[in-house]
Protein backbone atom coordinates (compact mmCIF):
# COMPACT_ATOMS: atom_id res chain seq x y z
CA UNK A 1 0.00 0.00 0.00
CA UNK A 2 0.98 3.33 -0.53
CA UNK A 3 1.73 6.35 2.42
CA UNK A 4 -1.81 8.11 0.94
CA UNK A 5 -3.53 4.57 1.46
CA UNK A 6 -1.85 3.99 4.90
CA UNK A 7 -2.65 6.88 6.16
CA UNK A 8 -6.25 6.86 5.57
CA UNK A 9 -6.53 3.46 6.85
CA UNK A 10 -5.06 5.02 10.01
CA UNK A 11 -7.30 8.07 10.14
CA UNK A 12 -10.31 5.72 9.83
CA UNK A 13 -8.58 3.75 12.74
CA UNK A 14 -8.60 6.60 14.53
CA UNK A 15 -12.21 8.22 14.19
CA UNK A 16 -11.65 10.96 11.21
CA UNK A 17 -15.32 9.20 9.50
CA UNK A 18 -17.05 9.43 12.53
CA UNK A 19 -16.21 13.44 13.66
CA UNK A 20 -18.44 16.28 11.67
CA UNK A 21 -16.53 18.57 9.85
CA UNK A 22 -17.22 20.98 7.01
CA UNK A 23 -19.48 18.84 4.55
CA UNK A 24 -19.70 16.12 6.09
CA UNK A 25 -16.96 14.15 8.10
CA UNK A 26 -13.60 15.00 9.10
CA UNK A 27 -12.06 12.30 7.01
CA UNK A 28 -14.07 13.76 4.00
CA UNK A 29 -12.72 17.16 4.75
CA UNK A 30 -9.04 16.12 4.72
CA UNK A 31 -9.11 14.20 1.57
CA UNK A 32 -11.05 16.87 -0.58
CA UNK A 33 -7.99 18.96 0.72
CA UNK A 34 -5.35 16.56 -0.12
CA UNK A 35 -6.99 16.26 -3.42
CA UNK A 36 -7.18 19.96 -4.32
CA UNK A 37 -3.12 19.79 -3.17
CA UNK A 38 -2.75 17.56 -5.30
CA UNK A 39 -4.70 19.25 -8.29
CA UNK A 40 -3.17 22.14 -8.16
CA UNK A 41 0.20 20.68 -8.26
CA UNK A 42 1.48 20.48 -4.51
CA UNK A 43 4.37 18.05 -3.75
CA UNK A 44 3.17 14.50 -2.41
CA UNK A 45 4.65 15.89 1.11
CA UNK A 46 2.17 18.10 0.65
CA UNK A 47 -0.66 16.28 0.07
CA UNK A 48 -0.12 13.90 1.84
CA UNK A 49 0.30 17.10 5.25
CA UNK A 50 -3.09 18.15 3.92
CA UNK A 51 -4.33 14.75 4.52
CA UNK A 52 -3.25 14.54 7.75
CA UNK A 53 -3.45 18.38 8.64
CA UNK A 54 -6.05 18.40 11.64
CA UNK A 55 -4.33 15.18 13.23
CA UNK A 56 -3.52 17.41 16.63
CA UNK A 57 -6.21 19.44 16.12
CA UNK A 58 -6.07 22.91 15.26
CA UNK A 59 -6.76 26.74 16.40
CA UNK A 60 -10.29 26.46 14.95
CA UNK A 61 -10.99 22.73 15.14
CA UNK A 62 -9.82 21.46 18.65
CA UNK A 63 -10.25 17.80 18.41
CA UNK A 64 -7.91 15.51 17.97
CA UNK A 65 -6.98 12.15 16.58
CA UNK A 66 -3.56 12.11 17.84
CA UNK A 67 -1.86 13.50 21.08
CA UNK A 68 1.04 15.53 20.11
CA UNK A 69 2.65 15.66 22.81
CA UNK A 70 2.79 11.35 22.69
CA UNK A 71 2.22 10.42 19.50
CA UNK A 72 4.37 12.29 17.20
CA UNK A 73 6.23 9.21 16.21
CA UNK A 74 3.33 7.43 15.16
CA UNK A 75 2.29 9.98 12.30
CA UNK A 76 6.01 10.52 11.39
CA UNK A 77 6.76 6.42 11.11
CA UNK A 78 3.32 6.70 8.40
CA UNK A 79 4.35 9.85 6.71
CA UNK A 80 7.74 10.37 7.14
CA UNK A 81 9.23 13.51 8.86
CA UNK A 82 9.14 16.39 7.01
CA UNK A 83 4.69 15.79 6.10
CA UNK A 84 4.76 15.22 9.56
CA UNK A 85 7.08 18.39 10.65
CA UNK A 86 4.28 20.81 8.33
CA UNK A 87 1.28 18.71 9.97
CA UNK A 88 2.22 19.47 13.52
CA UNK A 89 3.07 23.14 12.74
CA UNK A 90 -0.23 23.72 11.01
CA UNK A 91 -1.95 22.14 13.67
CA UNK A 92 0.01 23.91 16.55
CA UNK A 93 -0.47 27.60 14.71
CA UNK A 94 -1.87 30.25 17.43
CA UNK A 95 -3.64 32.06 13.97
CA UNK A 96 -4.45 34.82 15.86
CA UNK A 97 -0.60 35.59 16.09
CA UNK A 98 0.34 33.74 13.19
CA UNK A 99 -1.81 34.68 10.09
CA UNK A 100 -2.55 38.12 9.45
CA UNK A 101 1.16 39.56 9.69
CA UNK A 102 2.86 36.39 8.30
CA UNK A 103 4.32 37.98 5.54
CA UNK A 104 6.21 39.97 7.46
CA UNK A 105 7.42 38.28 10.43
CA UNK A 106 7.43 34.71 8.42
CA UNK A 107 6.88 33.43 12.34
CA UNK A 108 4.64 30.52 13.32
CA UNK A 109 3.69 30.61 17.07
CA UNK A 110 3.15 27.22 18.45
CA UNK A 111 -0.32 27.49 20.23
CA UNK A 112 0.79 24.34 22.44
CA UNK A 113 4.41 25.32 23.43
CA UNK A 114 3.71 29.35 23.16
CA UNK A 115 7.52 29.45 21.16
CA UNK A 116 7.67 30.76 17.64
CA UNK A 117 9.69 29.45 14.60
CA UNK A 118 10.47 31.73 11.71
CA UNK A 119 9.81 29.44 8.55
CA UNK A 120 11.99 29.54 5.49
CA UNK A 121 10.65 30.89 2.45
CA UNK A 122 10.00 26.93 1.20
CA UNK A 123 8.57 26.24 4.99
CA UNK A 124 6.27 29.54 4.01
CA UNK A 125 5.22 28.37 0.77
CA UNK A 126 3.56 24.92 2.06
CA UNK A 127 2.36 26.00 5.32
CA UNK A 128 0.21 28.84 3.67
CA UNK A 129 -1.06 27.07 0.68
CA UNK A 130 -2.06 24.00 3.38
CA UNK A 131 -3.97 27.03 5.10
CA UNK A 132 -5.20 28.57 1.87
CA UNK A 133 -6.51 25.12 0.60
CA UNK A 134 -8.10 23.98 3.92
CA UNK A 135 -9.92 27.55 4.39
CA UNK A 136 -11.38 27.55 0.53
CA UNK A 137 -12.65 24.24 1.22
CA UNK A 138 -14.18 25.36 4.32
CA UNK A 139 -15.63 28.35 3.23
CA UNK A 140 -17.17 26.15 -0.10
CA UNK A 141 -18.50 23.26 2.66
CA UNK A 142 -20.07 25.01 5.32
CA UNK A 143 -21.97 27.79 4.39
CA UNK A 144 -22.86 29.11 8.25
CA UNK A 145 -19.15 30.28 8.41
CA UNK A 146 -19.44 32.25 4.86
CA UNK A 147 -20.74 35.42 5.57
CA UNK A 148 -17.47 35.92 8.17
CA UNK A 149 -14.80 33.51 6.38
CA UNK A 150 -15.24 34.56 2.84
CA UNK A 151 -14.73 38.86 3.95
CA UNK A 152 -11.96 37.20 6.54
CA UNK A 153 -10.14 35.49 3.33
CA UNK A 154 -10.69 38.38 0.46
CA UNK A 155 -8.63 40.74 3.23
CA UNK A 156 -6.44 38.00 4.43
CA UNK A 157 -5.07 36.08 0.76
CA UNK A 158 -3.87 39.16 -0.71
CA UNK A 159 -1.62 39.87 2.76
CA UNK A 160 -0.39 36.14 1.45
CA UNK A 161 0.35 36.83 -2.27
CA UNK A 162 3.90 36.72 -1.75
CA UNK A 163 3.95 33.56 0.03
CA UNK A 164 1.54 31.08 -1.69
CA UNK A 165 2.07 29.23 -4.61
CA UNK A 166 0.96 30.82 -8.02
CA UNK A 167 -1.49 27.46 -8.53
CA UNK A 168 -3.03 27.77 -4.90
CA UNK A 169 -3.22 31.89 -4.97
CA UNK A 170 -5.23 31.74 -8.75
CA UNK A 171 -7.39 29.08 -7.06
CA UNK A 172 -8.38 31.28 -4.25
CA UNK A 173 -8.89 34.76 -6.41
CA UNK A 174 -11.16 32.13 -8.51
CA UNK A 175 -13.07 31.16 -5.47
CA UNK A 176 -13.23 34.25 -3.67
CA UNK A 177 -13.68 36.08 -6.95
CA UNK A 178 -10.92 38.88 -6.14
CA UNK A 179 -8.28 39.78 -9.01
CA UNK A 180 -4.95 39.62 -7.88
CA UNK A 181 -3.08 43.26 -6.26
CA UNK A 182 -0.97 44.45 -8.49
CA UNK A 183 2.18 46.26 -7.51
CA UNK A 184 4.24 48.47 -9.88
CA UNK A 185 7.56 47.26 -10.54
Amino acid sequence: MSTFQDLGSLLLVRGADELDHAGGTLYVHLHRVAKRLRTLGASETLVIAGLAHAAYGTDGFPTHLFDWQQERPVLEAVIGTDAELLVYRYGSCERETTWRDLAEHNTVTDRFTGTSEELTTAELRDFVDLTIVNELDVLEHAPKLEPKLRPFLQEQIPRWQSLASPAVLADAHRVLDVQPQVHPA
